[in-house]
């Protein structure tokens, strides 16, 4: 371990004070999470037998929580990949634990985002929908692959990869939730309008901001001649190394997405396990692939 906080006077007072303040405020939040993930979950589902929709609703939770909690870990052992920086001087803040945790949680919500998706493709009869469900999950199974290479390596060429994935993804269930809103009715189809606001924007931010931003870290590294890790070795430094820093300068960039990660993707999250699914959800969360819908004059 290395300790990168230097003397607490001036102004490095302050940016010390801004960073704990952050990190304090993300736990805070996490703790937030976890009551409205068993408020908004865990106890409507233990009244709610004659609802159709519970059994989405219970696939639903039960994929949420490694996201929820795993965001709340995260809160408390913040720590940034590549460049091996935490906040906490713990074994738990190495890069190779918090990557786990961090690949479970973001599998589960992929599968979250499919689950909806391949409900509503069944129930309104959108093959081409349903099949974007399924790719969902294996897309992101990719994108992981990705953010472990980089972990390893420390090259940004991984994260660049992996941030495109999830800008695909994104695309993807636009599309997909673009072809079945057509079809829905009510609160469902206000639901699915507000969430292709929401993924609309998530793949601008992804598009414009942070696939750009790794992209331009890997081409300085290169420039600058940077030296990777080899895959064996570069293991053993994302599970023995990890550098304590409560400088602002480094966290600045992570303090962002951390921020609306940690706070507005886990409200997604719980949302999902209440959205107003149709009253066929019941038989569709089981069924085939959805046929084509029958042509009416």
């Amino acid at each position: 371990m290395v300790n990168l906080a230097g003397p607490s006077q001036g102004w490095h007072l302050g940016a010390h004070m801004s960073v704990q303040a952050w990190w304090l405020a993300l736990i805070g939040v996490s703790v937030i999470n976890i009551c409205a993930w068993i408020l908004a979950g865990v106890l409507p589902l233990r009244r709610a037998a004659g609802d159709p929709a519970l059994p989405t609703r219970r696939r639903q939770l039960l994929l949420s929580a490694p996201f929820v909690f795993g965001c709340a870990f995260r809160s408390v052992f913040p720590r940034a990949d590549v460049q091996r920086i935490c906040v906490v001087d713990s074994w738990l803040s190495a890069v190779a634990v918090g990557r786990t945790v961090a690949m479970i949680a973001e599998l589960s919500f992929a599968a979250q985002c499919a689950l909806l998706l391949r409900v509503l493709a069944v129930d309104t009869r959108k093959p081409l929908a349903y099949g974007i469900s399924r790719a969902i999950v294996p897309l992101i199974v990719m994108a992981e692959t990705f953010s472990w290479y980089s972990v390893v390596t420390t090259n940004y060429i991984g994260n660049t990869m992996e941030e495109s994935t999830w800008a695909t993804v994104a695309l993807l269930m636009v599309i997909g939730l673009a072809l079945v809103r057509p079809r829905l009715q009510g609160s469902m189809r206000a639901f699915v309008g507000q969430a292709l606001w929401i993924i609309a924007g998530y793949f601008v931010f992804l598009a414009t901001i942070d696939v750009p931003m790794y992209f331009n870290r890997w081409r300085g590294d290169s420039a600058a001649g940077a030296r990777y890790l080899p895959i064996g070795a570069g293991f053993h430094d994302a599970a023995t190394r990890w550098i304590v820093t409560m400088r602002l300068e480094d966290w600045r960039w992570e303090m962002l997405w951390m921020s609306l990660y940690f706070s507005f993707g886990v409200w997604i999250s719980v949302s999902l396990i209440r959205a107003p699914y149709p009253p066929s959800v019941a038989a569709s969360a089981s069924a085939a692939t959805p046929s084509p819908a029958p042509v009416t004059p």
